[in-house]
């Protein structure tokens, strides 16, 4: 499969693909022709008409004009000194998924790059070449520039890449897959560079990782319910159709698919002396439908942004080059924001399912923290522990970064977005996400199987069997840490889902 860049029409999976598949890439030759058109009223504007980049300085340097005989090392000028990244290096994918979507818009034609500096871009991303790119340096405005100065500097055939799992210098990798190094001419410096590619790249990433942990969370949250005889009458489709929000009738569908046929539900339905489960079961459709919600504002807001030209100035159709804000993260960073507080709340549900399962008072006879010998030993209680603090750095991170903002450049760039940061935060708290729905998960399944030999729901079942492919079932103390990382997988790539699916029917 090669996806075609046509500067529009490309899709959040399309970006996934690139950045964790692999996925190659192609420029088709719409795109090929619109690059030149605009190529060429760069190369048309009068010498004497200041045009930001492209004949006078940037940021606060605007004022000060360049004579045509250094607009082309201006360019790699802008390159070399905004390649200005510090601290860790940033995931592989995430800088793949920050090319595809900076070629795209190179694409679209209003930036005035040649249609060779984006194939060039494209010939990195099927070469695996990528270059190294790092944690600060972006304020999500003027874009991602110091991340994105990175990629272009391998472009020119300086800086550093990874390629065949080594980290070598950009000229020897170029060299290594045929490949030369190009020059920079008026405007492509700052066209590779002016964009919220990564922050964008970062929130395709995160829309799908929080699209499948949303259904897990309703997975692992049904294992809880049968796990401390809990009820799927609050679950019901016409009490749930009495609020119309449609992630909760969503999540509160998953849930009674989840449970069907469940004897455990069943063994003390008529039984009871409780009337109602506590609101960490009961609300479950509530909160984990706030979070679909919330994601489908999300994939919303990504959507325009994979259809929009992100640069500054603009080449337009009609001949004028104009300078605009296409590339301030504001849209992005708020919905990161959002996202990242609705699976915080996502995975302190979580964890209060979890506490409950564990203690003795509340979990309807189950052993203390699930241990063999309680007392002896401890069970789960430390990995609750585990999942409590990243509950509690998660809410951290939960503090919106788009609220803040720096003046730089001089005082021209005067309300920057923050978008990178809140999109960074964003990744933490999926990977957390994950690790505690893990652990729940851990915690619900030796529940289930300590209420034996009452049987779980056929759906339930099956993802308890495809955990203890990784994990073994309740005995004796042992080190946790292998386990948790294990189930952390079956969580993360959808495994935790598509066994759940295989019986129940798809999960919305």
């Amino acid at each position: 499969m090669t996806i075609q860049l046509a500067g529009s029409g490309l899709t959040i999976e399309d970006v996934v693909g690139v950045a964790r598949q692999g996925t190659r890439v192609a420029i088709k030759d719409s795109a090929r022709q619109r690059m030149v058109a605009s190529r060429a009223i760069v190369e048309g504007l009068a010498d004497g008409e200041p045009t930001y980049g492209i004949t006078t300085g940037f940021g606060a340097l605007e004022t000060v004009a360049i004579p045509a005989d250094k607009r082309a090392a201006l360019q790699v000028a802008l390159v070399r000194s905004h390649a200005a990244g510090a601290g860790p290096r940033i995931e592989s994918e995430v800088i793949r998924a920050m090319m595809v979507l900076r070629a795209r818009t190179l694409a679209m034609g209003f930036s005035g790059a040649r249609p060779e500096t984006a194939e060039a871009l494209v010939a990195l991303l099927n070469g695996a070449i990528t270059p190294l790119v790092y944690e600060h340096g972006s304020l999500g405005a003027s874009g991602d520039l110091a991340p994105l100065a990175h990629v272009a500097l391998a472009l020119i055939g300086e800086g550093e890449v990874e390629h065949g799992g080594e980290v070598v210098a950009a000229a020897e990798a170029l060299a290594a897959a045929g490949l030369a190094p190009i020059e920079l001419v008026e405007k492509e410096g700052l066209a590779l560079t002016n964009g919220t590619d990564g922050i964008l790249g970062m929130l395709c990433l995160a829309a799908a990782d929080i699209s499948n942990l949303l259904k897990a969370a309703d997975v692992v949250a049904a294992m809880s319910v049968e796990g401390l005889l809990g009820t799927d009458r609050a679950f019901a489709d016409d009490l749930v159709a009495l609020r119309p929000q449609p992630g909760q009738a969503r999540s509160a569908a998953n849930l009674r698919k989840m449970l069907a046929g469940s004897p455990l539900v069943a063994s003390h339905r008529h039984d009871d002396p409780r009337v109602q489960d506590a609101y960490s079961l009961r609300c479950t459709p509530q909160v984990h439908g706030a979070g679909r919600d919330t994601l489908d504002h999300l994939v919303r807001t990504v959507g325009y942004e994979l259809e929009a030209a992100i640069d500054n100035p603009m080449v337009l159709e009609d001949g004028r080059v104009e300078s605009g804000g296409n590339f301030h993260g504001a849209p992005l960073g708020y919905v990161a924001d959002f996202a990242a507080i609705a699976l915080a709340d996502l995975g302190s549900v979580s964890e209060r399912r979890m506490d409950r399962l564990l203690d003795t008072n509340r979990s309807h006879g189950l052993p203390a923290f699930l241990g063999d010998d309680p007392g002896v030993d401890s069970g789960l209680m430390i990995a609750h522990y585990t999942a409590a603090a990243m509950c509690g750095e998660n809410r951290l991170l939960a503090a919106p970064a788009s609220v803040d903002t720096f003046a730089t450049s001089g005082m021209q760039e005067d309300h920057v977005s923050m978008a990178w940061g809140a999109a960074r935060k964003l990744r933490t708290v999926v990977a957390n996400v994950s690790r505690i729905l893990a652990i729940e998960l851990m915690a619900a399944a030796r529940a289930i199987e300590l209420r034996a030999p009452v049987d779980p729901a056929p759906a339930t079942a099956a993802v308890i069997k495809k955990l203890r492919t990784e994990v073994a079932g309740p005995g004796p103390d042992r080190a946790l840490s292998p386990e948790i990382a294990a189930a952390e997988v079956l969580v993360a790539d959808g495994s935790v889902v598509e066994a759940a699916s295989g019986v129940a029917g798809s999960l919305d």
